[in-house]
């Protein structure tokens, strides 16, 4: 860097929102010496979408690439047919090779919304796995101990409960290990969850003669409720290919204090700017209008700037009461029946569960066509089309058509 403060600058930029460094000396060491450092991110492709919470590492690998450094996003396709085993209670359903390859497509896919695809290479730990060979896995296997392994947490868990523990799964830990040994990794990137598995990279590499890669491990991103980490069976989730609608207004529903994190995790502000509108918080500015600004720039990043414009002009009017004219028409397909109120706005994405649905009909918060409805048992046949809303925040218009007969 061309001056300390440059440097500082970077240390503090590249360090932000990090849970640990380890160490932190050595990744000094390493910046200082003023080359491009080798970053690993590895990801198992074992479903199909990415939501915010995913892209907490991404937004770290694009940090270290505006500050010139190499990025390495490593599918793993070989691991992913063995299956992370951390914080799981029993050995998790290995997925085919086949389910493994299609899932990786669409990371490709998505990644790059955040990531500079020309400063970015994809690797697939395949590549050095698969050429392994029985000699070559027991040679990994005597670079580290059984007690070493067993002083994880879950495996510690499960041995104590007399769950069984694959050897495949111990072998896991290793490979992810030997990931940074064939890419000579200098940073390895990683959830907190993580931290077990990292630090084996490390170990390996020196095991191996290399100068051991620098753990950096980032938290675990809350979801909407502002409690559980972000997770799609929970519902308080943000997907990376949601509507601009459903992200603008999922994101304005998170609560002040969690914008903050939102901002340290998501944003790419620097760090003064976050700094600057904490202060215009503080100093009377309504911390709604500080939220538009993060929802415009997750928004735009995921879509356009101009749908974050008109998601933005769409939330000011559902505040004042008015609706848009021109939201998109979504089709909601229905049995002869109909369907009941609570499952309509689950099926639209209105709200996560029909219990969720539920709730906010009692609170009185559900409209269709601007008319408040309390009637939880309120069925919609097919060829109905409404406008559902739930609270000022979450609106749909939906067609209902019926389900196509399957032979």
């Amino acid at each position: 860097m061309s001056s300390s403060i440059d440097f500082e600058t970077q240390l503090a930029e590249l360090e932000r929102g990090a849970r640990e460094v380890l160490t932190q000396p050595d990744f000094i060491v390493k910046l200082r010496k003023g080359r491009p450092l080798r970053v690993k991110a590895g990801f198992d492709p074992t479903a199909p979408d990415l939501h915010l919470g995913h892209t907490v590492l991404l937004n770290k690998m694009r940090h270290f690439q505006d500050f010139g450094h190499e990025v390495i996003f490593l599918i793993g396709d070989f691991t992913g047919v063995i299956g992370d085993p951390t914080g799981v209670s029993e050995t998790r359903k290995a997925l085919t090779a086949e389910e493994v390859q299609a899932n990786a497509k669409t990371y490709k896919e998505q990644v790059f919304k955040i990531l500079d695809e020309r400063r970015t290479r994809v690797r697939f730990n395949s590549e050095w796995l698969n050429k392994l060979g029985v000699a070559g896995l027991f040679e990994l296997g005597s670079k580290y101990t059984v007690a070493r392994m067993m002083e994880r947490d879950d495996f510690k868990t499960r041995y104590k409960e007399g769950k069984d523990i694959s050897i495949p799964e111990f072998y896991y830990p290793l490979m992810q290990g030997y990931d940074s040994v064939a890419l000579e990794a200098d940073v390895e990137l990683g959830g907190t969850d993580q931290k077990f598995n990292l630090l084996i990279g490390r170990t390996l590499q020196k095991r191996y003669g290399q100068e051991s890669q620098v753990v950096m491990t980032l938290p675990l991103l809350e979801g909407l409720d502002g409690v559980h980490k972000m997770s799609k069976s929970l519902g308080n989730y943000i997907g990376i290919t949601e509507s601009p609608a459903a992200m603008f207004g999922k994101l304005m529903q998170i609560s002040d204090e969690l914008m903050w994190r939102y901002f340290e995790l998501l944003s790419f502000r620097p760090l003064a700017d976050i700094g600057a509108l904490k202060s215009a918080v503080a100093a009377g500015r309504h911390p709604r209008d500080v939220k538009f600004e993060l929802a415009r720039e997750i928004v735009s990043r995921f879509h356009s700037a101009q749908a974050a414009d008109k998601q933005h002009a769409d939330y000011l009017l559902r505040a004042s009461g008015e609706l848009p004219t021109d939201l998109p028409l979504m089709t909601v397909f229905v049995d002869a029946s109909g369907l009941k109120l609570p499952n309509v706005l689950k099926e639209a994405g209105l709200a996560a569960s029909t219990t969720e649905a539920n709730r906010k009909i009692a609170e009185k918060a559900v409209r269709v066509d601007g008319t408040r409805i309390e009637d939880r048992g309120l069925t919609f046949a097919p060829g109905a089309e409404h406008i559902f809303q739930v609270g000022a925040r979450r609106i749909a218009r939906v067609k209902l058509a019926l389900k196509p007969l399957t032979l």
